[in-house]
């Protein structure tokens, strides 16, 4: 990193902490941030030696900004984000519900003066995106803004990538992409491992991607870092969609899917009853191509990623313990996966590791097959990355170089000559285990939730992890705890109001009745 970039990174980041001193949050930096450069950047495209005719009107351009001080730069900057909001294409998503959230026009105004003094269009790819993930990254860490449950740890992402090794002029999906972060380490995948000819650059920018992401600020982040990475241009098609990807099967179909669905077990939607309490209502998705009507929101997604494959797709998916063990709908699901599919890796995961308290999550890999009479899963691999395993997110973060023995046992170029590190008589805390499929389906509700390393922490005082990662797991338990009796709370609340709502319904249907009785006998 040359003297310049480190100069820039310090300018950004020390002007993110003096707004945090009036109120503005990092979320709140980051979207004002956005906007700017994408208007900046537009603004470098248009001149030479691009000269390039971009979708922004005249009046809301980069120079109608930095023509302006004082309460009139506040008007036409809070105009401006208006204005393009209602735009179509990129633009429109880039600036979608946009506000002005800088209230001091002083700083609003060093801000734009900031970034107007930069060349970022002949900046690097790597400057740019360096800056704009680390603003992503402490925007996760800032616990207030909830903005944790969109980023998954970055070495995870680049371990899920190394093992699926995704080829050049394919398509890649993320049907809950969050900030982008599976696509820009596929696109640095491609790009450093394939020598790619000209078409095979264009198809890596502009065609490889798709993705959904509900929430409309999170999408812009997403496009804005897509954009900053080279994925993807200023005035190109938005590959990014705002619609709820469980709603139905859009009939496209992908070479590879790489996510971490929202955690969270279940869907729902809130609404107002007729005494004006607020109700949550399971929100479940009837769609032919599901094997199961489930209000889980996981089992919903592996069911879609399914879906979304091609007949020769790959999969690479985040999801949490009840995936593996719970029972109905979680058994029936986890029976399909392995008849249909080849599921041959699942990877435990370690507490500590994500932005959401408490998480215990894994990693599925599966390939898509076509139709046939048997099972197309012969065997699965264990590998347990979880027991006798302590991170936390500051002291102990997860780093690419922890997951390196599981890559390397996936053994990504040649999956068909793995061997176990397990033996259960010279090696029985060996990692990297395989159970055949007849062994998986004889288990109870067919239970990938699968141990069998002793847990150190359960017997052995000595081993204890450090006091500071106790306290750590501590907390994150205790808040997992909080928030399942929140949702407890939450379904008893849902239960007396739905009794109440039926009551109420009687009573109606009572009045009526008695009122439609008077009304007989009052014409008899």
């Amino acid at each position: 990193m040359n003297d310049n970039t480190s100069s820039i990174i310090s300018k950004i980041w020390s002007f993110c902490h003096t707004l945090r001193d009036d109120g503005v949050g990092y979320g709140d930096y980051l979207e004002q941030l956005t906007y700017m450069l994408f208007l900046k950047m537009a603004d470098e495209f248009s001149k030479p030696p691009y000269n390039r005719k971009l979708p922004i009107p005249k009046e809301y351009t980069w120079e109608s900004l930095t023509e302006k001080k004082g309460a009139a730069l506040e008007l036409h900057y809070t105009t401006l984000l208006r204005e393009l909001s209602q735009q179509k294409g990129i633009l429109g998503q880039i600036f979608t519900k946009s506000q002005n959230k800088i209230q001091d026009p002083a700083k609003l105004y060093k801000l734009i003066d900031m970034i107007d003094k930069e060349q970022w269009s002949t900046m690097g790819t790597d400057v740019k995106g360096q800056i704009y993930e680390g603003l992503l990254e402490k925007n996760a860490e800032d616990t207030k803004s909830g903005a944790g449950q969109y980023f998954t740890p970055r070495a995870l992402i680049k371990a899920m990538v190394a093992c699926l090794r995704p080829e050049p002029s394919k398509t890649i999906a993320d049907p809950a992409c969050g900030t982008g972060g599976f696509f820009l380490a596929a696109y640095d995948f491609i790009a450093d491992n394939y020598s790619l000819d000209k078409e095979q650059k264009q198809f890596l920018k502009y065609k490889t991607f798709f993705g959904n992401e509900i929430v409309a600020s999170t999408r812009r982040l997403c496009l804005m870092n897509l954009f900053l990475h080279n994925v993807g241009d200023i005035d190109s098609e938005n590959v990014i969609s705002s619609t709820d990807a469980l709603v139905a099967d859009d009939g496209r179909r992908y070479d590879y899917v790489l996510t971490n669905p929202p955690f969270g077990k279940k869907s729902s939607m809130t609404f107002t009853n007729e005494e004006g309490e607020q109700e949550k209502e399971d929100l479940t998705y009837n769609r032919q191509d599901f094997w199961a009507t489930t209000s889980n929101k996981q089992l919903n997604f592996v069911q879609h990623i399914h879906t979304m494959l091609k007949t020769t797709g790959q999969a690479a998916v985040v999801v949490p313990d009840n995936v593996l063990f719970e029972g109905g709908a979680g058994e029936t699901v986890r029976k399909k996966l392995l008849e249909t599919t080849d599921l041959h890796t699942i990877l435990r995961l370690p507490t500590g590791i994500f932005y959401a308290q408490g998480v215990k999550a894994n990693v599925i890999f599966f390939d898509a097959k076509p139709a046939g009479k048997k099972a197309w899963t012969k065997e699965t691999w264990f590998y347990d990355y979880r027991t006798n395993i302590h991170h936390t997110l500051k002291k102990n973060p997860l780093k690419l170089d922890d997951l390196k023995d599981f890559i390397t046992c996936y053994n990504p170029t040649n999956r068909h000559k793995r061997k176990e590190t397990y033996n259960a008589d010279t090696n029985p805390e060996g990692r990297w285990r395989k159970f055949t499929y007849d062994e998986i389906v004889s288990r109870d509700k067919t239970s990938l939730d699968i141990t069998w390393i002793k847990d150190k922490s359960l017997a052995d005082l000595d081993s204890l992890p450090d006091p500071d990662e106790l306290a750590e797991d501590i907390i994150e338990n205790l808040e997992a705890g909080l928030e399942s009796f929140r949702e407890i709370m939450q379904s008893v609340k849902s239960g007396v109001a739905l009794k109440n709502r039926i009551s109420c319904a009687k009573r109606h249907a009572v009045h009526r009745l008695y009122e439609n009785g008077s009304r007989k006998s009052q014409g008899s």
